[in-house]
């Protein structure tokens, strides 16, 4: 079943155009990597699935019941952000915001909710401990918990491996497809990794010079041309 569909969408950026004419469909159960040069537009692309910014053109279409709110979203992290003074409990719970309405407060399904998904990517040790004190590795596996308490279908990842060792983006990748496989979710995920992304992800959409230049499976991203060309320059 179609999940979020982009239909021939530009996006420009003060006054210039990004990119046009992006057209693709994720399903449910898709496990989609968003590769590309830097300059690409692939941030820009990101905040039009959250629709933070309007199109210049065309239209993005969100389906099977799904709200632009409930977008889990993992985005890159900033100084700012790493240093942040709040515990565990504290950011993986805020991650139900969304469900509490005009309430102030959390409901006891809220909390249960947290706990299963720190419980999930194996953080629940960590509950008291102030964020900014933790790991790169644990930070991002705490802003994965928050992501997915918002969302029980589509999680969008933004640069998730960036700044991490090959050892903790191995497990951290396991642990996506482990929120893919058992929890239903489909998964979204920009990235500068490309052959880690090849590796986990199903589909591939690759930008760069302003349009799309590929969208389809993994397996025929790596029988393509641009594909080709791009993972070879990348392992100079």
């Amino acid at each position: 079943m179609s999940l979020l569909t982009c239909r021939h969408i530009s996006m420009a950026y003060e006054g210039k155009n990004v990119f046009t004419d992006v057209d693709f469909t994720v399903n449910s159960g898709d496990y989609l990597g968003i590769v590309g040069e830097n300059g690409a537009g692939k941030s820009t692309l990101v905040k039009g699935l959250l629709q933070m910014k309007k199109p210049s053109a065309g239209e993005i279409i969100v389906g099977d019941g799904l709200k632009s709110t409930e977008i889990g979203y993992l985005p890159q992290q900033t100084a700012v952000q790493k240093d942040f003074p709040a515990s565990v409990w504290e950011v993986v719970l805020s991650g139900r915001l969304n469900h509490c309405g005009m309430s102030p407060f959390y409901r006891s399904a809220d909390k249960e909710d947290a706990l299963e998904k720190m419980e999930l990517l194996g953080i629940s040790h960590l509950k008291k401990r102030c964020y900014r004190d933790l790991s790169g590795g644990q930070q991002q596996r705490v802003l994965l918990a928050r992501a997915l308490c918002a969302t029980g279908k589509l999680l969008l990842l933004d640069e998730p491996v960036t700044g991490l060792d090959p050892i903790m983006a191995k497990e951290l990748y396991k642990i996506i497809k482990r929120c893919l496989t058992e929890l239903g979710i489909t998964v979204i995920m920009v990235s500068h990794d490309i052959h880690g992304t090849l590796n986990e992800v199903n589909h591939i959409l690759h930008l760069a010079n302003g349009s799309q230049q590929f969208f389809g499976t993994t397996e025929d991203y790596l029988q393509s041309d641009v594909g080709k060309r791009f993972i070879g320059r990348e392992t100079l």
